[in-house]
């Protein structure tokens, strides 16, 4: 069955319904959170692999392979912490596509955020913001998830050296640098990317944690299995109560 003529929405919940763990290929939401430590300069690198991963899922379901640009917004101090993406480092599709924005303010960061998921002849949009700043509150957040929903344009909201505080965001990542495998012919050279991330909110899926590698052939993951039973009290608390899902 090709699923990618569907709406968004009936694709991330068909896709649930088949898996409901969290796995490489599935459809990415349309607002994504992505907490990482800035001094490991592992956010935007996990941001692209699951931005690769799922226009590679997209392209094996369709005929039309995906062409259009990529939008990267950092505010101030994200490129302070970070740098600004190198265009040459960028996997060899995304380079010729990249549109960089670099925002003094988190204001005109979400700004320049929210018109990008205007124009659906963009791909995708990647976000950086350092900390917590007061503009990005759940209203903003609220504003982001309804723009991203109604256009079809998917946001990966990279939050650098921050607290995961009130959000709309659908799938919400906590991630820090992994070793990485070694090289197979030069013991010398760097490994692959790594990561362990963990799945603390997701609308579609259960939490989880992995263990992520940015392969050649995709995104590989394979799966931590937790040692005690996670507590969800401060996330539900009680018939009629109002969730938080901050944490």
């Amino acid at each position: 069955m090709d699923t990618s003529t569907l709406p968004k929405a009936s694709q991330l919940a068909l896709h649930a319904a088949r898996n409901p763990r969290w796995q490489p290929g599935a459809p990415l939401p349309l607002h994504s959170e992505i907490f990482a430590p800035a001094a490991q300069g592992c956010g935007a690198g996990a941001a692209l692999a699951f931005l690769q991963d799922a226009l590679r899922a997209a392209n094996d379901e369709s005929t039309m392979p995906e062409e259009r640009s990529l939008l990267w917004v950092q505010d101030a101090r994200a490129i302070k912490l970070g740098g600004r993406p190198y265009r040459a480092g960028l996997p060899e599709g995304l380079r010729h596509r990249l549109i960089h924005v670099a925002a003094k303010t988190p204001e005109d960061a979400l700004f320049a955020m929210e018109e990008g998921l205007r124009c659906r002849d963009l791909a995708a949009v990647v976000g950086e913001v350092a900390g917590n700043p007061r503009a990005l509150d759940f209203t903003a957040s609220r504003r982001l998830t309804l723009t991203a929903e109604k256009h079809g344009v998917p946001l990966l909201l990279v939050r650098l050296d921050a607290e995961a505080d009130l959000s709309s965001a659908r799938m919400r990542w906590r991630l820090a640098s992994a070793p990485s495998s070694s090289p197979r012919w030069n013991i010398a050279a760097p490994g692959r990317p790594a990561w362990r991330a963990e799945l603390f909110r997701a609308r579609s899926h259960p939490p989880g944690e992995w263990i992520l590698r940015d392969e050649p052939q995709g995104l590989a993951a394979e799966r931590v299995q937790a040692t005690t039973a996670p507590d969800h009290g401060d996330l539900v608390r009680g018939p009629g109560a109002r969730s938080l899902a901050a944490r």
